[in-house]
């Protein structure tokens, strides 16, 4: 979210949801940006109100009763091989459940691995929508579409 500048986009986006009745949620990795508090950081400047914002102690145990978690830009944080994959380098590190939702859309620019050099298996899971590019420009897309 952060490389595509799409945080106001992001919010465009959870306004029209929450005006035709979907509860939205944000789940915040402690790890996700540049620093601690980057997210956070853009999603306020963006307007996302703080009540919003959820860090993952918070929200993880939601993802299981979640229709859909759409996943702007994130890696190794959403990696299932952080639970199972004892010779991953992620083995170990907490991530957001966002695989124990019933429906996962990640936008990336390209399926790499993360920083870690693991492949994401959730890329390759049968529930998950990858949407590969300008995550700015893919959302922008969407809004336009929930606005007809």
């Amino acid at each position: 979210m952060a490389v595509a500048q799409a945080q106001h986009i992001v919010h465009e986006m959870t306004e029209l949801l929450v005006s035709r009745g979907a509860t939205v949620r944000y789940a915040i990795h402690p790890v996700a940006g540049r620093m601690p508090g980057h997210m956070n950081v853009l999603l306020a400047e963006a307007g996302v109100p703080y009540e919003m914002l959820f860090e993952m102690d918070h929200i993880n145990d939601d993802f299981q009763n979640t229709d859909v978690v759409v996943v702007v830009g994130a890696n190794d944080v959403i990696n299932p091989a952080a639970r199972h994959k004892k010779h991953s380098p992620l083995y170990g590190m907490p991530i957001l459940n966002a695989d124990q939702a019933r429906h996962v859309i990640i936008l990336k620019r390209s399926m790499g691995a993360g920083f870690a050099g693991e492949d994401n298996e959730l890329f390759y899971d049968p529930k998950t929508m990858m949407v590969l590019g300008d995550a700015k420009q893919t959302l922008t897309h969407i809004v336009q579409h929930l606005k007809k």
